[in-house]
């Protein structure tokens, strides 16, 4: 395996933090299985403020509080204003049906940018299926109007299955027609409660269709478009641009073109409840533990993270494809299925020029 040196390590732009494991819901897809708790061994309050002060001595990354639900933490908001004056920007990812015009409130005073709410179902009946409480869909609608009122910003998360593929046009929609931001589909990786939905996992031709289709979006809608989860965009989107004589630069695509597929571990890590890191929060690759080793150290040396960062160590397709340095198939998907996190993306259907593939 290729060797890395200290100045080979990439920079940290993103954590998601498992803030806590408790949730209020019960959700089908749910990466952690969460239920309402509590969880025993989670970070107190001093051992929190001490994982932000080891990310700030060395980066200034995006900070994602999550969960479970971020709001049952009751120091959630001690630690936003913490990580703001840190300079580190703090977002909070939410499932919406615990806010109102208070947390709202404490979000913009702690330093909180963006709040970000699932919505997986066009309806109140698709979604709160989903979500297995009858009444989420319009809580969540709620929680972004309050938002919407208050000035704090917001973007749309969607997970998408083949219980609601057919919806994802509606649920565009509706992110545009209520002031989202940003709108971000995330292709289930079957982890967690998203075990039972491994059937509901959508096949590698309709994976392909549906990207196709979500890079057509997005000159037709006024609201930034993530696909998560989803590799192969960062493929399609280079092969789409050819075609269409285009180059891909920040000025024609923004951040997708200087962003790549599967960043864990490569500019991304998961931090769970107890300390514990992964590359992502659906690759269940133990990295370390920041109650027993510094966070800095972790990300810099950590064996998985390195190997992670060698693109030339992929293995199957994945290792001779052109364009695994933008692409670098789902480390997640791969693991769950082989358990190989350097395998080949099980559920690409593209062919490499090497392997005699596409031209």
């Amino acid at each position: 395996m290729k060797k890395h040196s200290h100045s080979d390590v990439p920079e940290l732009r993103m954590i998601a933090w498992e803030t806590t494991r408790s949730c209020n819901l019960s959700c089908i897809h749910c990466r952690a299985a969460a239920e309402k708790g509590p969880y025993e061994g989670e970070l107190d309050t001093k051992e929190a403020l001490e994982f932000l002060d080891t990310v700030a001595s060395f980066s200034k990354p995006v900070i994602i509080l999550t969960g479970g639900e971020p709001l049952m933490r009751p120091d959630i908001y001690e630690l936003a204003a913490y990580g703001t004056k840190l300079g580190l920007r703090m977002v909070m990812a939410t499932n919406g049906t615990l806010v109102d015009e208070t947390s709202i409130q404490k979000m913009i005073d702690s330093g909180i940018q963006r709040m970000s709410v699932s919505i997986d179902g066009a309806n109140a009946t698709s979604h709160d299926n989903f979500r297995k409480v009858p009444g989420a869909f319009n809580a969540s609608l709620k929680a972004l109007e309050i938002a919407k009122k208050a000035g704090l910003e917001y973007q749309i998360n969607t997970t998408i299955t083949k219980i609601n593929l057919d919806e994802i046009p509606a649920i565009l929609d509706l992110a545009v027609s209520l002031g989202a931001v940003a709108h971000h589909i995330f292709l289930l990786v079957p982890t967690g409660r998203g075990k039972e939905l491994e059937e509901q996992e959508i096949p590698p031709e309709e994976y392909e269709r549906t990207l196709n289709w979500f890079y057509d979006q997005r000159e037709k809608v006024p609201l930034q478009l993530k696909a998560t989860c989803a590799p192969h965009y960062y493929r399609i989107l280079r092969q789409r641009s050819k075609a269409e004589g285009k180059k891909v630069t920040f000025e024609t695509y923004g951040l997708d073109a200087v962003t790549r597929g599967c960043l864990g571990g490569v500019g991304f890590c998961f931090v769970s409840h107890i300390g514990e890191v992964q590359p992502c929060g659906y690759l269940e690759a133990f990295s370390g533990d920041i109650r027993k080793t510094n966070f800095k150290e972790i990300w810099e040396k950590s064996e998985v993270f390195t190997r992670l960062r060698d693109f030339d160590a992929l293995e199957g397709k994945c290792g001779i494809c052109e364009y695994r340095r933008v692409c670098g198939g789902c480390r997640a998907r791969a693991y769950e299925i082989t358990g190989n996190y350097m395998a080949e993306e099980p559920y690409c259907t593209y062919q490499p020029k090497k392997a005699g593939g596409q031209k």
